[in-house]
């Protein structure tokens, strides 16, 4: 399979949110169109819903676990278990990677922000931001936890 971290990051600079970015590159692999994946993962933006909490990344890198593996029947404890440590794990090669999975410590805002209004992309925004190399480093680890290993 073709690399699609790049795809990741195109999407995030032509202005989808992160977890859109990262789940939109994707979902297509696992049976969901483009555009039911935008919908779906645009409220876990900015770390959902701009309240700056879990990245948006790792909300991406979770729900693509469950499109993969994700357990339907509510009874199968070793099947939420085998979701549930794939979900970790792969947050917490993320957190190794950046320092937190949590996006108002990734970006260095110390509470949730009041306005739900996303910030301007501008070449500011860009510079000062860490979100295309969080974007980056959520891709690099769906492609090696979900695409190129079997979990």
């Amino acid at each position: 399979m073709e690399s699609r971290v790049d795809e990741a990051v195109a999407l995030f600079k032509e202005g989808y949110n992160c977890a859109q970015s990262v789940f939109g590159a994707y979902a297509d692999l696992f049976g969901m169109d483009k555009e039911t994946a935008l919908k779906l993962s645009s409220p876990m933006g900015a770390g959902m819903g701009r309240m700056r909490e879990v990245c948006g990344t790792v909300s991406a890198m979770a729900l693509l676990s469950g499109l993969k593996d994700g357990n339907i029947d509510p009874k199968d404890r070793e099947a939420k278990t085998k979701t549930y440590e794939l979900v970790r794990n792969m947050s917490d090669e993320f957190a190794e990677e950046n320092g937190s999975i949590i996006c108002r410590e990734l970006l260095g805002i110390l509470s949730r922000e009041k306005s739900a209004m996303p910030a301007e992309r501008t070449e500011e925004y860009y510079k000062v931001r860490p979100c295309v190399k969080l974007v980056r480093s959520a891709a690099q680890i769906v492609e090696k936890k979900l695409l190129l290993q079997e979990s």
